[in-house]
């Protein structure tokens, strides 16, 4: 049974929202602020969260960025800006998905039913790796849990950038446009252009720190994977 978690201060929201999934057979239960979201994902482990940014006690981007690496949901923020900073912001914590209020609830469910396809479909389980596990240089990519050491220090990465870290462990060598890590990295849902991708990368290779060279820009095209530091 698939479990969702919607976290909305207002009350009609939220239960417009449940109702909705409900009738498609999923499991939910909700929250009316961050911090309730926090006990809720402990206790209920959704698979998918419709969290709106804008709450008391705590908004949607606190929680995202409270939420651990390897125990999260796949997040769908709701919230009623519309602007392209809010959006990378939002996607830079972790979201998978973004919509602006007011909106259709069909498409909220379809949205819902869509994040939990492709969280199934990027399940480490199915994955083919050795043991579910790459390695890049001093970099230790762990599939199953999601997590990553660096020189047998673990590291704290978001989802987007844990995907795009696997992607490219994935694949030494071999050249990615920024078209391409938008497509399956971000699956295409979000129209930020590929400034995001840039971001990201920046982001990551910070948190590489000595090894951030395995991480190289390949001018004029995108980016690419190395085994070894040059």
């Amino acid at each position: 049974m698939i479990k969702v978690l919607v976290v909305d201060d207002e009350i009609s929201i939220s239960s417009a929202i449940a109702y909705a999934l409900q009738r498609e057979g999923f499991t939910v239960e909700t929250a009316g602020d961050g911090m309730e979201a926090l006990e809720r994902v402990a206790a209920f482990k959704p698979d998918v969260m419709v969290l709106d940014v804008m709450m008391p006690k705590m908004n949607g981007y606190e929680v995202c960025r409270k939420l651990e690496a390897g125990n999260r949901p796949a997040i769908m923020l709701l919230t009623v800006k519309n602007d392209i900073v809010d959006k990378v912001l939002g996607l830079e914590l972790g979201a998978d998905d973004y919509m602006t209020k007011p909106f259709d609830i069909r498409e909220v469910v379809a949205r819902v039913k869509a994040l939990h396809r492709r969280r199934q479909i990027e399940s480490p389980e199915q994955d083919s790796d050795k043991e579910g596990k790459l390695e890049l240089g001093g970099i230790a990519i762990e599939l199953l849990s999601r997590t990553v050491k660096i020189d047998g220090q673990m590291v704290d990465l978001t989802p987007k950038e844990f995907d795009l870290l696997a992607l490219l462990a994935k694949h030494p060598d071999r050249v990615y446009t920024r078209e391409a890590l938008l497509e399956q990295v971000w699956d295409m849902d979000f129209a930020g252009g590929t400034r995001t991708v840039d971001i990201h990368v920046q982001r990551l290779r910070k948190k590489l720190g000595d090894w951030q060279g395995l991480i190289q820009t390949v001018y004029g095209i995108g980016y690419k994977s190395t085994r070894t530091l040059s």
